[in-house]
């Protein structure tokens, strides 16, 4: 591997070569060089090895490698200590080069150094000259990166270092670990270098440096240093059995069942998932017990490569049929920290040879003849099997046509059994059958031979049979003839069976056989001889032959026997005797046939016995002699070994539990191993009592031999106490013939606890969380207790907010818990990882509880009855909020009010929208995505909204809206107005559809030409932050404009929007309506005064127009409601100013408690005509309050109480920009404050309030003034009395100007009109032939005005001979509306010396919104009697008709009629209106110059006092006035009643003072005194004057407050006074003075 090295830049021309200690010189190195401007020189010049006194002369090679003549000159050096020749011009020809020499001479011994400057056209460059004294310098990297490496292995690295001195060096690294050096010194000649190398050994994984350090030189040591970085992981390894599912790791090979004496090779795949290489070693499980090893490895040790594998092959090789072998592999990496055990598990298996039947009879057969039966072998298994039968068949009366051979695997042999008897007796021969690596196999043959003279009797199967019975018995000891007579005297008894009991004796002959029960088949007896005919010291024939021999005795339990099988093969063309030499030898081992021979090519097998007494390991050696040759003996070792019951408990026999939680559980795995070479069974028993404590599975099993089984031992404490149990394993052999068994104690030790959890932080709130989005969180669990615990979280969701309990019920749960489940050790801590994801606009809280569980068998879990509380969470689900707050225009709309726009874009509307939840449609893409192919995006909201530009001529100025945005939420809020173009995808041409609709191109027209525009379209808003948005529709082309604009929020509301606005032609006559339906506010039935209702038209064109409503359906719902006018206009027609806003007054006065609706034509002469739905809501004031529908009026249009948007150059602000006053009587006036505030710094404005003829009701002062910079200034908004009940409703209009701009403005217009004047008069002859000759040139500068008359130069002739000024340009016309401008002038030849009229500076329009509600005194009552107090009654100096009218309740009646009248002569014709008109006029002219008319009206103040105004006294007066808080005044008017009673107690005086009267009393005129001073004070204008003196007096206040003067929330001083002089003791003193 080659390592990263960082050079150090000085010594970057140093790189090493392969070896150590090769020369580089530095003179024979090739010097690096440079090109300046085509020009190649050497960057520097060297002297080394120089002397004092010698001159060292170097040349320095310029080059022309450029296609072009180069010249330069150069400098020579400043030192005198190098010298080169006399500068001069060089030129050089393309690669042409020049040799400069440069002289060194030293004159010290110091280090020299210089350059020669060389100067081209292009620039100059130098060349260095250094002279250097010999000095050690080596060059080393600064850093160097090793490769990744694996713990406890070792990686390497090798970098150069040089010898760039001019002197040996000898180096000597120091390093700490686990970085080591190699070499770690050493000696570099001048110019050599040598490889370094790094090796890094680390031990613990991690990030590792250090710094290295070389020490190099001679007397003054120097140090280099160089930093070493190597990053180390621990290694991981994972065994896998190849063939198995990738991705899937099993630590167990199993080989099967493996036939004997063959060997199957298997192998695993080690996989490194780690990233670095992991060196290990396989290794075999230590086990002193195993002696003799059936699986093997083919490598000890290798190393995986990072994310690769190691395939290793596993050998199995079995020796004994039939046992079970298991071995352990451990895989050790990382300096045996990590060990990955691999199981290998597998089974011998050998032939299964059985044959057919266990006998064959041949009956009988007479003397010399022979007979033949067959005999079938059969070998189940896959195994060849090598078999022998145990006769000799050539002097044997039974023989085999094949006695030995090998049996094929899953094959049958018919064997040819022949019987040819030499005697006429019976014959009984059992033959064994000897299998290789099995147990032998028996055979019976049994048959008799009669003669003529003998015939035995006939020896049947049943006589073997009952032959084995009574051997076993021992009655085989007596001879046929005895157990006959024995039988005949009863004194044996034939069982069941035939059996025969009997004192012993030997048999001697058995012919004499006289019963059947006592017939006994004959003995055969085999005697095994060999010889030889070889001469003494002659060699015999050399044996060829194959032996196969197992190592060990198949396993046997101590004092038991085996047995093995020996199998011998001739090999070679001659026979082979054998001999086996056991009886001194070795006695301890049997071994049948001992003798015999080996026909060529044939086999035989040995079997061996033994009987192993002890577990002490016996190795027994045999002889086997072949061909009776003492150098041909081989011997045979094998080894055997007595099995007694061991068994092995992990941790010397004790089993700790950690302390358990009571009532849970606890499975912890205990390993017992099988240290014997024999399988056995095992049985856990545990006591009674302890067995609800503690409990083992499985509790019995077999375990095979050398086989470590885990059993899962489950503890579960059922009291706070500690445990200490007994359990005991009971083990026995696997084979039945095996009665022993031994037994094991294991201590089991636990204890019970009670634990709890709690959650470090008990309430947790996590705040605001957008409604579908997740956040996430983590709850720290803490358990304080001893025991480990299991635990299973619930989680139970509550709301808080408006909701639907039936429609929540239904919703997921929306805190989600990483998992439910987990364990949490003792004295730790956990975590537990939440989600929320709220799906609704409501407080989420959710309580999260616990329960301690142990899981069981079945996997279920034993959860406790009660849950305990853990922890609160609380979420407030939101959707991102966004409120329009503010409004306002410029442009041409700059004179709409705040109200008019906030109802022409449905403000209220989009806000009420906005703060509903989305729809899941709204939410299809959360975000502003291009999601459409069409041109016309799909629509997925219900919500759709107009937002209403109005009207504007054509070429003006665009109509600009700007909207403030705020978010009144707490969560950000990613707002956008999606065009139809931002919602469609980018696709090709080819790919669009061509054929367009209408409705497409009329919105790509829109677009093109950006007639809508949207500045800013998108943004991000922060909780609590504002923004504002620009909305402006330009007017280039004639026609309405509609274009779909969504406004979308991220994660929240999608609302479609649409934008439309008109455009009309100049010489139009267009009132624009916002809607065709208006809707009137409510009005309660009964009501004598019903409220006079505005209805406004906007006139959006250039001209003025002239309405009138048609009165038609009027009538008929007159008609339709008893001639009752429940709809009354006022104005039924009128005229509207251009840009300005007409008023329809109207009275609606239902009769019923429901909702009337009539349509009304409204008709604008030259233009078109309308119809507008005016619908109106009766109502029973019984069960409607008057207040609530006040509340909705003003509230209809949730405007904000103050500017909050400023316009660019804005230059003074309202304090508010609505004044509502509220629900008031008709006969009181109302009054706010308005601050009108200059918010420029340097510069002063100019205001004035503009109030039109229909809003008179409203009084302002001042309405106009100049306010200094940074000043405010109060403006107090009056209502007078309206005298009638009235929704009032007022836009006004506060224009501001700079009055810098204003003065100039004044300055040059007067400048103007000056110039105008002179032009006026002055003129310019233009004759030629005039006597002076002299031509006047006409005014560089012309004025321009519409005033120009042009009919005097055409009228006479005279003056044509004079050239009059030219015409002076005016401004447009008054009747333009606001913000319109010509921009299609007619190029005039002289336009540049026309000098137009100054234009006033364009104003800034503050719009203030006044809103109230006057109701007839009795009404407001009725209504709101509490606020009565509140209110001045403005009393009129005398009677009205009217007022007296409502006393009696006509007033309605007088009104209506009043109504009607007005009504009829809005339907008059105009010949009509003048016939009245004419009529009406002559009568009053008549009864004004009529005589007698006039002396009756003056008769009337001569009238006497009617005769109920006497009863009217001065207690009652003081009783009124004493109640006039309390009761309620009555409406007529007492100014009439105090008049006749002023002129009664004047006559009174008048008489009183007569001279024949007597002088009154000081009493009497005290009294008198007091009665005028009554009756003065209860006149109206008394009551005026103290109104408007207090009104006044607050006005003053509140004017010194906003000047600073007064500080009115500063606290009250107070004073103490000096006591009076004339004051008496008696008489207290006043109270101190508040100031």
């Amino acid at each position: 591997m080659l390592a990263e090295l960082h050079d150090e830049p000085q010594n970057s021309d140093c790189f090493w070569k392969s070896g150590y200690d090769k020369k580089v010189s530095p003179r024979k190195a090739k010097k690096k060089k440079a090109i300046f401007w085509g020009i190649e020189v050497p960057e520097t010049l060297s002297w080394h090895d120089w002397k004092l006194g010698k001159e060292v002369i170097k040349h320095l090679t310029l080059k022309n490698v450029h296609r072009k003549a180069q010249k330069l000159s150069y400098r020579a050096p400043s030192t005198p200590s190098f010298l080169t020749v006399f500068p001069q011009p060089i030129t050089l020809n393309p690669g042409m080069s020049v040799r400069l020499p440069v002289v060194f001479r030293p004159s010290e011994k110091r280090d020299y150094e210089d350059s020669i400057l060389f100067m081209k056209a292009e620039g100059e460059f130098s060349v260095s000259l250094h002279a250097l004294l010999p000095r050690c310098c080596l060059s080393i990297p600064a850093a160097v990166q090793l490769p990744v490496c694996a713990t406890y292995s070792a990686t390497e690295a090798a970098f150069p270092i040089c010898n760039v001195g001019d002197l040996f060096c000898i180096f000597d690294w120091e390093t700490s670990g686990p970085f080591f050096m190699s070499p770690e010194s050493g000696t570099l000649k001048p110019g050599a270098k040598c490889l370094v190398k790094v090796i890094f050994k680390p031990e613990v994984a991690g990030v590792h440096y250090a710094t290295a350090t070389c020490w190099f030189g001679g007397e003054e040591k120097q140090k280099r240093t160089i930093m070493l970085k190597a990053l180390a992981k621990y290694p991981c390894l994972c065994v896998s059995v190849t063939g198995k599912k990738p991705g899937k790791f099993q630590d167990v090979l199993y080989f099967g069942s493996v036939p004997v004496g063959t060997t199957v090779e298997k192998s695993v795949e080690i996989f490194n998932v780690s990233v670095v290489d992991a060196p290990c070693i396989i290794e075999r499980a230590e086990n002193p017990l195993l002696y003799g090893y059936v699986f093997s490895c083919n490598m000890s040790s290798d190393v995986v490569p990072a994310k690769g594998k190691l395939l290793l092959c596993i050998r199995f090789q079995p020796q004994v049929v039939g046992e079970h072998s298991t071995d352990y592999f451990t895989i050790t990496s990382a300096g045996c920290h990590l060990k990955t055990v691999l199981k290998v598990v597998g089974s011998c298996k050998g032939p299964s040879v059985s044959l057919h039947q266990h006998s064959v009879s041949f009956d009988w057969i007479n003397l010399g003849e022979s007979l033949m039966r067959t005999l079938k072998i059969s070998n189940r298994s896959d195994v060849p099997a090598y078999y022998q039968f145990d006769i000799d068949c050539k002097g044997s009366v039974f023989s085999l046509d094949r006695p030995s051979g090998v049996l094929e695997g899953t094959t049958t042999l018919t064997l040819k059994v022949t019987f040819r008897p030499t005697h006429p007796i019976t014959y009984h021969r059992r033959v064994a059958c000897l299998v290789h690596h099995q147990e032998p196999q028996y055979v019976d043959f049994f048959g008799t031979c009669h003669s003529d003279t003998a015939k035995p009797p006939i020896l049947q199967k049943r006589h073997i049979s009952w032959y084995r019975t009574n051997m076993v018995r021992g009655l085989t000891f007596y001879p046929p003839d005895i157990l006959s007579e024995m039988l005949k005297s009863e004194k044996l008894q034939m069982d069941e069976k035939g059996a025969l009991m009997l004192p012993p004796e030997v048999m001697r002959h058995y012919n004499n056989i006289e019963d059947d029960a006592t017939i006994c088949p004959s003995w055969c007896l085999t005697v095994r001889l060999r010889a030889h005919t070889y001469e003494a010291k002659q060699e015999h024939i050399i044996p060829q032959y194959i032996l196969d021999v197992p190592k060990t005795f198949p396993p046997a339990v101590c004092d038991t026997d085996t047995y093995c099988s020996v199998l011998l093969s001739n090999t070679s063309t001659s026979l082979i005797t054998f001999s086996v030499n056991y009886t001194e030898e070795c006695p301890s081992v049997l071994v049948k046939p001992s003798l015999g021979h080996v026909i060529p090519g044939g086999h035989q097998i040995f079997l061996l016995y033994t009987h192993p007494v002890t577990t002490v390991l016996q190795q027994h050696v045999l002889s086997l002699e072949l061909n009776s040759y003492p150098a041909y003996t081989k011997e045979i070792v094998l080894q055997s070994c007595g099995q007694s019951l061991r068994l092995l408990l992990e941790g010397d026999g004790i089993f700790y539990f950690k302390p358990l939680q009571i009532g849970t559980s606890s499975t912890r795995m205990y390993t017992i191993k099988n240290c014997t070479r024999l399988p056995m069974v095992f049985t856990w028993r545990i006591r009674q009592s302890d067995r609800k404590v503690l409990s083992v599975s499985p509790t019995t099993g077999i375990l095979q031999p050398y086989e470590a089984m885990a059993q899962a031992w489950t503890f579960s404490p059922d009291k706070e106490t500690k445990y200490v149990l007994r359990a005991v394993v009971f083990v026995k052999w696997k084979s039945p013939e095996s009665p022993t068994d031994a037994h094991y104690v294991l201590r089991v030790v636990g204890e019970g606890a009670v634990g709890t959890i709690r959650a470090h932080k008990d309430y947790l709130d996590l705040g605001n969380v957008l409604v579908g989005d997740q956040k996430s969180y983590s709850i720290v669990l803490l358990n304080d207790g001893i025991c480990t615990l299991n635990y299973i979280l619930s989680v139970e969701q509550l709301f808080t907010g408006p909701h639907d309990p039936e429609e929540v019920r239904s919703d997921l749960l929306a805190l989600e818990l990483e998992h439910s489940r987990g364990t949490i050790p003792a004295r730790s801590k956990a975590s537990v990882r939440i989600k929320v994801r709220p799906a609704r606009r409501l407080q989420y809280t959710w309580k999260i509880r616990y329960d301690i569980c142990a899981p069981k068998a079945a996997g279920l879990a034993n959860v406790k009855d009660k849950e305990e509380f853990l922890c609160r969470v609380v979420a407030t689900g939101v959707y991102p909020t966004l409120r329009i707050t503010d409004a306002c225009t410029t442009g041409t709309a700059r004179r709409n009010s705040k109200m008019h726009i906030w109802k022409l874009f449905s403000l209220d509307t989009l806000n009420e929208y906005l703060e509903r939840d989305p729809t899941p449609g709204e939410l299809t893409y959360k975000v502003p995505t291009r999601h459409s192919t069409c041109l016309i995006p799909p629509v997925y909201t219900p919500l759709l909204l107009d937002f209403d530009f109005g009207s504007a001529p054509v070429d003006s100025q665009p109509t600009c809206v700007m909207l403030l945005l705020e978010n009144k939420g707490v969560v950000p809020v990613d707002w956008a107005f999606l065009f139809p173009s931002d919602q469609k995808m980018d696709i090709e041409r080819w790919a669009e559809d061509v054929d367009f609709t209408p409705q497409e191109l009329h919105q790509m027209r829109i677009q093109d030409n950006q007639l809508f525009s949207v500045s800013p379209k998108s943004g991000t808003l922060l909780p609590g932050q504002e923004e504002s948005v620009q909305l402006s529709h330009r007017h280039d082309f004639i026609g309405n404009d509609r274009l779909p604009v969504l406004l979308k929020i991220s994660h929240g509301r999608e609302i479609l929007l649409t934008f439309s606005g008109v455009t009309v032609e100049h010489d139009q006559r267009y009132v624009h309506f916002a809607s065709t339906k208006h809707v009137f506010a409510p009005v309660a039935v009964g009501r004598s005064h019903p409220p006079t209702q505005i209805y406004k038209l906007y006139n959006g064109g250039s001209m003025p127009v002239t309405f009138e409503v048609q009165l038609d359906n009027l009538m008929k719902t007159q008609e339709e409601n008893f001639q009752h006018p429940v709809f009354a206009c006022l104005t039924p027609r009128g005229e509207i100013p251009p840009g300005e806003s007409g008023h329809i007054g109207w009275i609606f006065s239902p009769l019923e408690a429901k909702t009337y609706t009539v349509d009304v034509v409204i008709q604008i002469l030259e233009g078109d005509s309308t119809q507008i739905t005016f619908q109106g809501v009766g109502y029973n004031p019984n069960y409607v309050e008057e207040a609530a529908t006040s509340r909705n009026f003003f509230s209809s249009a949730i405007i904000p109480g103050s500017a909050r948007l400023t316009v660019p150059g804005q230059a003074a602000t309202l304090s508010h920009s609505r004044i509502c006053l509220g629900n008031i009587p008709d006969c009181t006036k109302a009054g706010r404050l308005v601050f009108l505030n200059n918010i420029l710094k340097s510069k002063a404005v100019v205001f004035n309030w503009q109030i039109n003829a229909k809003e008179m009701v409203l009084e302002i002062a001042p309405n106009s003034g100049v306010v200094q910079p940074g000043e405010s200034i109060p403006c107090f908004i009056t209502l007078q009395p309206t005298r009638n009940p009235y929704f009032c409703r007022v836009n006004l209009v506060c224009e501001v100007y700079i009055q810098e701009s204003l003065v100039q403005y004044e300055r040059d217009l007067h400048k103007w009109e000056k110039e105008k004047e002179r032009q006026a008069v002055e003129f310019t002859i233009t004759e030629k032939d005039l006597d002076t000759k002299k031509k006047l040139t006409s005014p560089s500068v012309r004025l321009s005005d519409s005033a120009e008359t042009e009919c005097l130069s055409k009228s006479s002739p005279v003056m044509r001979k004079y050239k009059t000024l030219p015409p002076i340009k005016s401004q447009p016309p008054p009747s333009q509306p606001p913000g319109y401008t010509e921009r299609r002038l007619p190029l005039d030849k002289d336009a540049s010396q026309v000098w137009v009229k100054p234009e006033p500076p364009t104003p800034l329009s503050l719009h203030l919104d006044v809103s109230a509600r006057s109701f007839a005194i009795e009404d407001f009552l009725s209504n709101f009697a509490l606020d009565f107090p509140r209110y001045f009654l403005s009393r009129p100096y005398s009677a009205k008709p009217s007022d007296s009218k409502l006393v009696d309740g006509s007033g309605h009646r007088n009104r209506t009629d009043t109504e009607r009248e007005r009504l009829a002569l809005a339907a008059a014709s105009k010949k009509e209106l003048e016939v009245v008109t004419d009529i009406l006029a002559g009568v009053i002219r008549s009864l004004l110059e009529n005589g007698h008319f006039q002396k009756s009206v003056r008769k009337i103040e001569d009238e006497p006092i009617p005769y109920f105004t006497q009863f009217h006294s001065a207690k009652s007066a003081e009783l009124q006035d004493s109640r006039q808080g309390s009761t309620i005044p009555s409406r007529v008017s007492v100014s009439t009643a105090l008049d006749h009673e002023k002129d009664g107690e004047g006559r009174k005086m008048r008489q009183e003072a007569s001279p024949s009267d007597l002088p009154e009393s000081s009493e009497t005129f005290h009294h008198k005194q007091l009665r005028v001073k009554e009756i003065i004070s209860r006149q109206p204008a008394v009551g005026n004057l103290v109104e408007l003196l207090l009104e006044n007096t607050l006005q003053n206040i509140m004017i010194e407050a906003s000047r600073g003067e007064v500080v009115l929330t500063a606290q009250p001083r107070v004073i103490a006074l000096p006591p009076s002089a004339s004051q008496r003791i008696t008489i207290p003193a006043s109270p101190p003075s508040r100031v």
